[in-house]
């Protein structure tokens, strides 16, 4: 199950359809997943093991321990990945996560927060943050609905246990999100030319 919460009518001013695009950037991030790698530790967007975010920042809490979800033994296609919750917030919100759960005070465009194992089989939450991601998309010069695809499957894949700390790892997870946003109709993110800002920052 998907559960998209807006929490900034912003994003449905901007864009009518942002809770569409989305659900089908987060079903294609789910679907199109060949095999989930480890989470790995250091300077990024993931914030392994929070709780909930369809309660808000205040609903957040980290368990006594995390891990990340458990790797696929073969195709995600067809698999049931268990639920997720995608948050549309402001920056204030994503300022206040990103403060409490990673120490840095300020607004980054996305945050994911892998869920430990759970019964309800909860893979874990995204937030987006208004803002930036509006700002980034007119710097950057895509419509904001491709930039808000690519930001939901890059936060999807760290659900998976993707990341980008190292080069390696860059690769793979890059290499999946252009399949994924190809699938969509959305232009390669990491296009020649438009450089190392378009990976999504950490901070």
């Amino acid at each position: 199950m998907i559960d998209i919460e807006v929490e900034d009518e912003a994003w449905t001013t901007a864009l009518p359809d942002a809770e569409a695009l989305v659900r089908i950037a987060a079903e294609a991030a789910l679907s199109s997943s060949p095999v989930a790698q480890t989470t790995g530790e250091g300077d990024h967007e993931v914030v392994e093991g929070a709780q909930s975010l369809g309660h808000g920042a205040s609903g957040l809490a980290p368990p006594p321990s995390a891990s990340p979800p458990p790797p696929p033994s073969s195709s995600g296609q067809g698999r049931n990945w268990g639920s997720i919750t995608l948050l549309l917030t402001d920056d204030a919100s994503v300022r206040e996560l990103n403060r409490d759960f990673r120490h840095k005070d300020s607004a980054t465009n996305v945050l994911s927060f892998p869920a430990p194992p759970n019964p309800e089989d909860h893979l874990g939450d995204v937030a987006l943050a208004y803002g930036v991601c509006a700002r980034e998309a007119a710097e950057q010069g895509k419509p904001l609905g491709h930039h808000l695809q690519h930001l939901t499957v890059h936060g999807v894949l760290h659900l998976l246990g993707y990341d980008h700390i190292g080069d390696d790892e860059a690769e793979v997870m890059e290499g999946l999100e252009r399949a994924v946003l190809a699938g969509l109709g959305v232009p390669d993110p990491y296009a020649a030319g438009e450089g190392e800002h378009e990976r999504p920052r950490t901070s």
